[in-house]
């Protein structure tokens, strides 16, 4: 009687084995890897798409192949290399491992520094990749050194190198601003111009709704021959603090830091553009708003004021920053 129980649970045993060895077993025999993207949004319907997609013989697949393998870790959003001849087992430890491409949200107003700080901490990169990417891959071209590394969010490969990744957010630049530079010519202003200006009232606007009267006074300021005294421009000429990138100047950086890049000291526009803008403060300087103003600032609750001369401007001083 003994020995039957000890069959019979064995027979069980091997029995359910077998049927979990075949429900998680690969779709196909033969398939070549393809790349399954995880959103940051919706990750909920991650096992219905893996088994509408004919990665799974069955939708319970993954559950019993995180048993059977105890990967019970989450499944981050990102890219995976997977396959339909992986069998379930081998997914799940693909899946609950760290993706092979990753979501990276670049957002506007970075400088190239910033965002390599980003990147190099997102994709593990040495310190030699990131100083590549600051000195190298991003000044091949005189024009490209700065702004054209477009705010988005992309999915990047682990293993792609700043080169390429250069050339990914290049390419994306190129893809959104496509049409803009025939815009501009139509108005007498060079591409690298606007792009210039827009990096600059990216780092110098509380939002999109005040773009367009700050490229409407900068374009003033221009127009008028004055120094833009843009203390973002003194800012990127100072480079990175104990901080940041962007902590606040001091009264004596706008004459003591001698720099093409200092509007305090210089005329006109920087050398190249400070940061790298979004949509809306591309289209604020092919918009501008009309305006009298000269100066603006903006109170402690980020809302702007402008004024038409610098005697208004003290006032303005006096009353919403003092």
């Amino acid at each position: 009687m003994k020995n039957i129980k000890i069959f019979a649970t064995i027979a069980v045993a091997t029995i359910l084995l077998a049927s979990a060895l075949f429900i998680t077993s690969a779709p196909k025999n033969e398939a070549g890897p393809a790349i399954f993207t995880i959103s940051r949004t919706n990750q909920e319907q991650t096992t219905k798409r893996l088994s509408d997609s004919k990665y799974l013989r069955f939708p319970w697949a993954l559950p019993l192949a995180r048993i059977m393998t105890l990967r019970f870790g989450s499944i981050e959003p990102g890219g995976y290399r997977i396959s339909q001849s992986m069998n379930a087992r081998e997914l799940v430890i693909v899946l609950t491992s760290e993706p092979q491409l990753k979501w990276i949200t670049i957002p506007e107003g970075l400088r190239k520094e910033e965002i390599g700080e980003r990147l190099a901490k997102e994709l593990h990169w040495s310190n030699e990749e990131l100083e590549k990417w600051n000195t190298t891959y991003t000044a091949m071209q005189y024009d490209y050194r700065e702004g054209v590394y477009f705010p988005d969010t992309y999915l990047i490969p682990t293993d792609e190198n700043g080169l390429d990744t250069a050339k990914r957010m290049i390419n994306r630049f190129n893809e959104r601003f496509a049409g803009y530079p025939e815009e501009f010519t139509a108005k007498n202003i060079k591409w690298t111009t606007a792009l210039t200006l827009a990096s600059i009232i990216q780092r110098e606007a509380a939002g999109p709704h005040d773009m367009p009267l700050i490229a409407g006074i900068l374009w003033n300021r221009l127009d008028q021959n004055k120094q833009l005294e843009i203390d973002a421009t003194v800012q990127y000429a100072r480079g990175k603090t104990e901080n940041d990138w962007w902590s606040p100047i001091k009264g004596s950086d706008t004459r003591s830091i001698e720099s093409p890049f200092n509007t305090y000291l210089n005329k006109g526009l920087p050398p190249h553009p400070i940061s790298n803008p979004g949509m809306d403060a591309i289209q604020a300087v092919l918009n501008p708003e009309a305006t009298d103003c000269i100066y603006y600032l903006h109170d402690s609750e980020g809302i702007i004021h402008c004024s038409e001369s610098f005697a208004e401007h003290e006032l303005n001083i006096d009353q919403y920053l003092r």
